[in-house]
């Protein structure tokens, strides 16, 4: 029974049908061959936004010869009845949403950021060792400029089982640290009061926020890590690097030598 009803979906092919069934799919063939040799050429020949639109197209239009070829085909195989078409849209609806299923996750995950706001537009937030500047939150994805001006698109379903490390939470403070390693052989209270100084008097820093110097005895020196607060988060790079060049140049001033630090103490180096 089950195979009739199956059976029942489809017309008889016949030689016609078969003949313009290869010709649908002989001239989709030919238009998406014909668009990725065509328009990669008109791009050449094209500057900025019209160049980019060009190679667009590209995609586009193979989508859209796919769909236009399988709606022509369907009907001359698929008997067009209500029966059938509830039967065939039922079915294609249950592979969508298989194939689907972690866009519409990711679409789930893209409503709960909205309400625990684990990032918001002007975060600075790191998710699976990808660094950058949150620009926009869409349903699916949250889209992110890194330091060097790459745009990375992120899907919201990483909520589910990745760690996202906000930098700043919504909020104009963002901690920036500068690491210094020397020799064990000074005085370790000297150092402390110059790097405080160093991060006192940067243009960068903003002076309500403290400013901290952490030092750890390690076996090959002592490092030590100037922490403070740029005035905005976007300089955060720009403050990092003055400090870092300003605490250098203040430490060779001293009769301190820097830590020269071996590969295998490296390694065993850890944030603290």
């Amino acid at each position: 029974m089950d195979t009739e009803k199956i059976l029942g979906l489809f017309k008889e092919i016949t030689s016609a049908v078969l003949i313009e069934i290869g010709v649908v799919f002989a001239v989709a063939t030919f238009i998406v061959l014909a668009s990725q040799r065509v328009l990669p050429w008109l791009a050449g020949h094209l500057h900025g936004k019209q160049r980019l639109f060009a190679l667009a197209l590209i995609p586009t239009i193979r989508v859209l010869v796919f769909i236009v070829a399988f709606v022509w085909v369907v009907p001359l195989v698929i008997e067009p009845s209500m029966q059938n078409m509830v039967a065939i849209l039922g079915a294609a609806g249950l592979a969508i949403g298989f194939a689907l299923k972690d866009y519409i996750s990711s679409m789930a995950a893209g409503m709960v950021a909205v309400y625990e706001l684990p990032y918001r537009p002007g975060d600075w937030i790191e998710v699976e060792g990808t660094y950058g500047e949150v620009k926009h939150i869409g349903m699916r994805a949250v889209e992110m400029v890194t330091p060097d001006d790459t745009v990375v698109f992120i899907p919201h379903l990483k909520l589910w089982t990745k760690l996202i490390f906000n930098a700043n939470n919504g909020g104009p403070s963002l901690m920036c640290v500068a690491d210094f390693y020397l020799h064990p052989e000074h005085d370790a209270n000297v150092v402390k009061h110059l790097l405080e100084d160093v991060g006192l008097t940067s243009p960068y820093v903003q002076l309500s926020k403290p400013i901290v110097v952490v030092a750890k005895e390690e076996p090959w020196g002592t490092h030590y890590r100037l922490k403070a607060y740029p005035i905005d988060p976007r300089q955060q790079f720009q403050f990092t690097t003055d400090l870092t060049a300003r605490g250098k140049n203040c430490l060779r001033a001293l009769p301190v030598k820097f830590a020269q630090l071996s590969p295998e103490h490296a390694a065993q180096a850890g944030p603290y």
